[in-house]
């Protein structure tokens, strides 16, 4: 494998999977206090493990999309993405360091485009799950 492959391997392990993983873990830790971290521990106490499941992966999936998001947003990983139709966007510098903000914002990315369940933790109408 290329040298440029593992650096990019490596930051894409450290900056999203790992980062996904310890902030994941600490959601689960009783000195954890966010709405996501109450959410686990009320699923945790009252619920199967399977429901439990059903609850957390949906968290986990979105804090790793996040995490990916904003290690484009503060440039530590610099990505191109090519559209359909071949334009090249920068994603770092198109997207303003707002790619992260942009995916999990109440009319973000998330709720536009997404077929599965998520909880929007922060709504800025009624209904706080889809």
């Amino acid at each position: 494998m290329e040298p440029e492959l593992k650096e990019f391997a490596k930051l894409l392990v450290q900056l999203v999977r790992d980062e996904a993983i310890q902030n994941s873990d600490f959601s689960l830790s009783s000195q954890a206090r966010g709405p996501t971290a109450r959410r686990w521990q009320q699923a945790a106490t009252h619920q199967s493990p399977l429901e439990f499941a059903r609850t957390i992966i949906p968290d986990i999936v979105d804090e790793t999309v996040f995490y990916l998001l904003n290690a484009i947003d503060n440039g530590s990983l610099k990505l191109t993405f090519a559209t359909q139709n071949g334009t090249q966007v920068d994603l770092t510098k198109d997207g303003h360091g707002e790619l992260a903000g942009w995916y999990l914002g109440s009319d973000g990315w998330r709720a536009a485009y997404s077929k599965e369940r998520f909880v929007d933790d922060f709504p800025t109408s009624g209904d706080a799950t889809s």
